[in-house]
Parts: C-alpha cells; structure tokens; sequence
C-alpha cells in the first residue's frame, strides 16, 4: 500500500470541507421523516375513528352509519388540530 502512485484527482473521493452539503441534506432528511410521521398518525387517527364508528353501528344495529359519521369527523378535526400544533413547534 505504500508502494502505490497517488490517485488521479478525479478518482479521489470528494470531502466536504466545512459540511454545509451533509448538513442540508440531514436537515431535509429530518422535516422529510418528520412530515412522514404526521401523515401516518393523521392516517392512523382517521382510521381508528372509522373502525370505532363501524363497530359501534354494528353493535347497536342502526340503519343509518351515525357513530361512522359521528367518530369520523370528530377524527379528521383530531388529527388536523394536532398537525396543526405540530407545525408551530
């Protein structure tokens, strides 16, 4: 290994000097998973709504889907005001 010529310059890797490109590039990474995030639980909240008001008109017998109704807006209004609480932080 000692023995071995110098790589020419357009071989050698390329290190960032100050690390301002790995540090955009994290800071995208980190809103990127975080948004990620707020979706799945925006998801998971609506759809644990849903469920909750589908098995309750099951179990109650009811003709028209009221719980579903009821439980799902109840759930969209949830998650919007914690995506909204989230993005003030």
């Amino acid at each position: 290994m000692e023995n071995e010529p110098e790589q020419p310059a357009e071989n050698r890797p390329i290190k960032p000097t100050d690390g301002a490109p790995l540090k955009k590039v994290t800071e995208k990474t980190t809103s990127f998973v975080q948004y990620s995030g707020i979706a799945f639980q925006m998801l998971g909240t609506i759809g644990l709504g849903v469920w909750v008001g589908l098995k309750l008109d099951e179990w109650q017998g009811n003709e028209r889907p009221l719980w579903t109704i009821v439980l799902s807006l109840t759930a969209i209004g949830a998650s919007l005001y914690l995506f909204i609480r989230q993005l003030t932080r």
